[in-house]
Order: structure tokens, then sequence, then C-alpha cells
């Protein structure tokens, strides 16, 4: 049980930096190294930061992942990494600063990877695997 905590916080960290990065990189404009000015770092500290905070959380979420790994077999830590992509999928839906558009193929990929995970990690894959 431990492991799979762990995992869900690695999970829920490089979720989050995900989310942070894409908000963060989609306020800065794309420029050259030549045009950076102090002022133009000053205008754009909120995304800097956000960014910052993403790279942030996948350090963190790469030690909860060490922790998982040291807890869980590989056949069952790994799968649990896809989670991540039907949060961010769900977020980007729902929160309104990320404007993505659900679709009916993109609904049903995402529950299709659900779906994946919980056969791995579910009793019937446990008694099969055994």
């Amino acid at each position: 049980m431990r492991g799979y905590a762990w995992g869900a916080a690695s999970v829920l960290l490089v979720t989050l930096a995900q989310l942070l990065m894409k908000w963060g990189m989609a306020q800065i404009p794309l420029m050259s190294l030549a045009e950076v000015t102090p002022a133009l770092l000053m205008h754009y500290c909120l995304p800097l930061l956000a960014v910052c905070g993403g790279i942030f959380g996948y350090a963190l979420s790469m030690l909860c992942w060490f922790f998982a790994l040291h807890h869980l077999p590989l056949n069952r830590a790994y799968p649990l990494l896809s989670v991540s992509y039907a949060l961010v999928y769900l977020a980007a839906v729902i929160l309104p600063w990320f404007n993505e558009s659900a679709t009916l193929l993109k609904t049903l990929g995402t529950l299709f990877i659900l779906l994946g995970v919980w056969l791995i990690n579910s009793r019937a894959g446990v008694k099969t695997a055994q």
C-alpha cells in the first residue's frame, strides 16, 4: 500500500508540474536571448515562477517515484504513470485558463488509459500474473 501512496504522490506532482509549465510557457512569448532584458523578466515574473515551480514539481515527483519503485514491482508501478495523462487532460478541459476542448475521442482515449491501469492493478490482474 505504501508503494501506491508514493506512486499517487508522484502522479499528482507530475500532473501539477505539467500544468504549471504549460500555463507559464503559454504566457511567455517566444524570443531570442538577445531580446531578454531585466524589465522583460520582471514583466513575466509570475509565468517564470510557474515554470520554475513545474521544474521543482518534476524533481519532487521523481523523488516520490524512487520510493514507489522501492515498494512496487515494475509491472505495477509503471502503469500508474499513465494516470497523469488522464489527470492533465481532465484539468486542461475543466480549468478555464487552459481553454482545451473535450472531444469524444480524447475522452474515450483517456477512459481506455484508466481502464488499462485498473485492469493491470486489479485483483483479476494479480491472479492472472501469479
